[in-house]
């Protein structure tokens, strides 16, 4: 990774690269060749500054490239060359929409697997660690990457797909495991699943977990219960998109840094698309990337809907943007409840911060004129009194919220359990 001394050296060094990109798109990509021309911008020539590739380029939105792809099937035109030289395919996770089919080239994929190297390096993995990915091995980007930069490093891979949680505490007892990768969630239920099988989570060697996909891995109260349910083991937060890559790392619990080398970043206002400093107030804006080294299929100003809290710089060497509170939350998973803006990270904390439940469900209620939230609570087997447990989330909810969410309990087993991003949020009308 390159180092800088200041952030004017970043910008320098970001231009460079952005204009470099520019050369190979124009004319052997037809996507970004009709789009960078509908903006007065030369992909020969290049931009003078970044100011200047800001303020000509529109924002790009996902539904874009799903009507690109829907045009010219099946992956649209945003391909700077044959189709020979592409050799993976991924697709998102259509936590919104239907997924996107994504390419890569050979190079490209090296490149990504250079941001998940750091990703692991600040983790501290070594060649020493055995991992047990916990994950399906699907079609979505994030852990395919990791899996290969693990085993860049020489750590012992042991993939987890396809497998109950019972078989997974095996493999992690019989082998030592040492790291963890997996969701949040899923880091829950499998120390959950521990805690009913007698498995003595404080004896395993596991030393970290890495989670992603899901904002829990930066939020305080969801960090502590994992870790408490692994002994002390150390939870690790990243974050990244199938369509764009890997784009932060940990830094410190709850504060996570961009990859700005690879990256050029903006986090602006939702409505307004107005740069949001870093520093400036409470609010929270949304996180706008460019791709600068993913030539084969690249975004830029690419609305990631992220919605991320800027929290000034690091150091140098490398003097990237950090984000306090990683991500925390998806613009499109919003709800407005009377006048207030509720985020599923917001319910995470309260949720997070309570012992004694075992799952949990967010119902929201459209059927009315003005929506309504309620949460169903599954209880721990041992949480004792369930009525005083629903009675004390209904408050904490109140505190946090401002608004009264009632809780009913359901009994053991009625909710579901989720392996990869949890989905907890459902729409009654």
């Amino acid at each position: 990774m390159s180092a800088h001394a200041d952030r004017a050296a970043v910008e320098a060094f970001q231009l460079e690269r952005l204009n470099l990109l520019l050369t190979r798109l124009v004319p052997s990509n037809a996507f970004w060749t009709a789009r960078l021309e509908a903006a007065g911008i030369d992909g020969v020539a290049g931009v003078a500054s970044l100011d200047e590739f800001r303020a000509k380029l529109p924002l790009l939105e996902k539904h874009e490239l799903a009507e690109d792809q829907l045009a010219h099937p099946p992956y649209g035109t945003n391909l700077t060359y044959p189709l020979e030289r592409y050799v993976r395919l991924h697709q998102t996770s259509s936590t919104t929409g239907d997924p996107l089919r994504w390419l890569d080239t050979a190079e490209d994929w090296e490149g990504m697997c250079a941001g998940w190297l750091t990703v692991w390096r600040e983790l501290g993995m070594t060649a020493e660690d055995r991992l047990l990915a916990a994950f399906s091995f699907g079609p979505f980007l994030g852990f395919w990457l990791g899996w290969d930069a693990a085993q860049e490093l020489g750590a012992l891979c042991i993939p987890g797909g396809g497998l109950d949680s019972k078989t997974r505490l095996r493999i992690m007892q019989r082998n030592e495991v040492t790291v963890l990768a997996c969701t949040p969630t899923y880091a829950l239920r499998l120390g959950q699943v521990a805690c009913e099988e007698g498995v003595d989570s404080g004896a395993l060697p596991l030393r970290a977990i890495l989670v992603g996909g899901e904002p829990g891995g930066s939020v305080s109260s969801v960090r502590a219960r994992i870790e408490e349910l692994w002994g002390g083991a150390t939870v690790h937060d990243h974050s990244g998109m199938t369509e764009v890559g890997p784009m932060t790392y940990q830094v410190e619990p709850g504060l996570l840094e961009l990859m700005e080398n690879d990256y050029l970043v903006e986090v602006v206002d939702p409505e307004s698309g107005e740069p949001l400093e870093p520093g400036a107030g409470d609010g929270l804006g949304e996180l706008i990337v460019s791709n600068l080294g993913r030539t084969g299929r690249p975004l830029l100003r690419y609305r990631t809907r992220d919605l991320v809290r800027p929290a000034g710089y690091g150091p140098p060497p490398r003097p990237f943007l950090r984000l306090d509170g990683g991500v925390r939350a998806r613009l499109d998973q919003m709800v407005v409840v009377r006048g207030v803006n509720v985020f599923p990270s917001a319910i995470d904390e309260v949720v997070g911060a309570v012992n004694g439940v075992a799952e949990y469900r967010v119902e929201v209620d459209r059927s009315q004129a003005m929506v309504e939230l309620r949460l169903a609570v599954e209880p721990d087997p041992g949480a004792g009194d369930g009525a005083a447990l629903g009675r004390r989330l209904e408050e904490e909810l109140r505190s946090a919220l401002g608004l009264r969410v009632p809780v009913t309990l359901v009994g053991p087993g009625e909710l579901p359990r989720f392996e990869l991003k949890a989905k907890r949020w459902v729409e009654l009308g």
